[in-house]
């Protein structure tokens, strides 16, 4: 159960806290029944100190205040609300740097501890921004440069910092309306004036009906317009379909405003305008009386916009010629495509048809030179063509025939490549030979090792030619084996 504590006071004057008392069973109850009435709404909620209502659903914990802390006050919320003595307070959205400079004080003598170059006292000469003057201001006096603003320093919170627009001056804005607006007028004027030109003239035809200058209903509006939808925000007003983006109604009319000085007065006025600015050009027509002269004017613009479209055309090809060009063939043969029949095997063949021809190429094929039986890249050996009925690999040549065939398929040397062994030195033709060359090529190698590695000669360890069998059994047998248990006595 819930408890109450006491206040006293003591001799001293100090205020002492007592125990709090248990509630009774009765008013524990009395309590419970309050708290569900409150919660289902038949009973008033709680009021705090400061008489506003507190949250039945509230728990305890959040809205009582502990009895040790100070148990006379009542529930209250006011340290869940965000308190203004102990809040940050930031620059105000209207606050921010002055731009340009000082213009109420204006100073026609140099000042101690200004700038040298023009005489601002808020900047030193290294701090100026301003050309540097070929003798400055505190050596000539004159031109003294007025002072900046004294800035105020600003402290921004997280959305003030990402402000694209915190700074922006709406008075700039207003002169781009009044830009534009200048130019409307310029416009309207150039255009009125060309109307009464015309009409001077005599060249404007009051009795047709003249297509360019029909006002037709836009559906897709400028991004700078205000929507139909956001002319008036009453849901009793006009009804807009998002469709067809068509409000017909007048969206002002409970507003006791008059269709002439609003903007925009419902797609049924702008339908009435059209009417009534057809009429005074010479049209005599009427939205609900003659919807079917609407009609009939309508086909006749399209047939004469047909036959203008004709008479161009036959002028153009009369003018330069190429109707030739005009009458091309049908698509079918154009694209190759036909309605003959062909049926084929799983293998491919043709089964009831007749086979699609085989697409055969610009170039010559199946021509043969210089005697030969096959053409030109009919036989491919290590890399290179040739031709297959000699083996031949010169493009050029003349057929040899089965000659041809055996001389490449034999081993024989060609007689450059026996020149070039002659006049290498001869290998060893018996053992004992080998046995020689062998120890010398040793002792070689082991002369050679005892020379810097860098300056040996290049190539000297590296032999190209392929040995023969003696080389390779004097080698053999000169061979130095580790696991040889008689190697320490070959080496004395």
């Amino acid at each position: 159960m819930d408890e109450e504590a006491t206040v006293g006071v003591n001799p001293e004057g100090l205020v002492a806290l007592d125990e709090p008392k248990k509630m009774t069973r009765e008013d524990w109850r009395k309590k419970k029944e309050l708290e569900e009435q409150r919660k289902l709404g038949n009973a008033p909620a709680e009021v705090d100190e400061e008489g506003k209502d507190i949250n039945p659903h509230i728990p305890q914990y959040i809205s009582s205040v502990p009895w040790y802390i100070d148990p006379s006050k009542r529930p209250t919320l006011k340290h869940q609300r965000p308190q203004e003595e102990i809040a940050v307070q930031f620059s105000t959205i209207g606050e921010w740097y002055k731009r340009g400079v000082n213009d109420l004080s204006v100073t026609t003598k140099f000042r101690k501890g200004s700038c040298e170059n023009c005489g601002a006292m808020t900047h030193k000469k290294k701090e100026c921004l301003e050309r540097p003057r070929k003798v400055g201001a505190k050596f000539t006096g004159t031109s003294i440069a007025p002072d900046e603003h004294s800035q105020v320093e600003l402290d921004l919170d997280y959305d003030g910092k990402r402000d694209r627009w915190n700074g922006y001056n709406p008075e700039d804005h207003h002169r781009i309306v009044e830009e534009y607006a200048k130019v409307d007028v310029a416009k309207r004027t150039l255009k009125a004036q060309k109307l009464q030109d015309e009409l001077a003239s005599g060249k404007l035809d009051q009795g047709n009906f003249d297509s360019k200058r029909r006002i037709t209903v836009r559906n897709l509006r400028i991004r700078e317009d205000t929507a139909k939808y956001l002319r008036n925000l009453d849901p009793d007003s006009a009804y807009y379909d998002p469709k067809t983006r068509a409000m017909r109604e007048n969206p002002y009319s409970n507003t006791g405003m008059n269709p002439d000085e609003v903007g925009y007065a419902g797609d049924n006025f702008a339908r009435y305008m059209f009417a009534w600015e057809a009429y005074e050009r010479g049209s005599e027509v009427h939205l609900q009386a003659d919807p079917t002269k609407l009609e009939l004017l309508h086909k006749s613009f399209k047939v004469k916009k047909e036959d203008f479209k004709e008479k161009q055309r036959d002028s153009i090809l009369e003018k330069y010629g190429g109707e030739e060009h005009l009458d091309a063939p049908p698509r079918e043969l154009l694209l190759a495509q036909t309605e003959d029949y062909v049926e084929y095997s799983r293998h491919g063949a043709v089964l009831k048809g007749q086979d699609k021809a085989v697409a055969r190429s610009k170039y010559e094929e199946d021509v043969v030179i210089n005697n030969h039986n096959c053409i030109w890249g009919s036989f491919w050996n290590d890399g290179y063509w040739g031709y297959k009925c000699c083996h031949s690999m010169v493009k050029m040549s003349y057929c040899t025939g089965d000659a041809g065939l055996r001389v490449n398929h034999t081993d024989c040397v060609p007689f450059e490549e026996g020149l070039m062994d002659d006049e290498d030195e001869e290998p060893p033709k018996t053992l004992l030979e080998a046995l020689e060359a062998e120890d010398k090529r040793v002792k070689h190698i082991e002369a050679i090792m005892q020379v810097e590695e860098r300056k040996r000669p290049y190539n000297s360890l590296h032999e190209v030619k392929a040995p023969t069998e003696e080389e390779m059994e004097a080698f053999r047998m000169k061979r130095c084996r580790e696991d040889d248990p008689m190697a320490s006595f070959l080496s004395q």
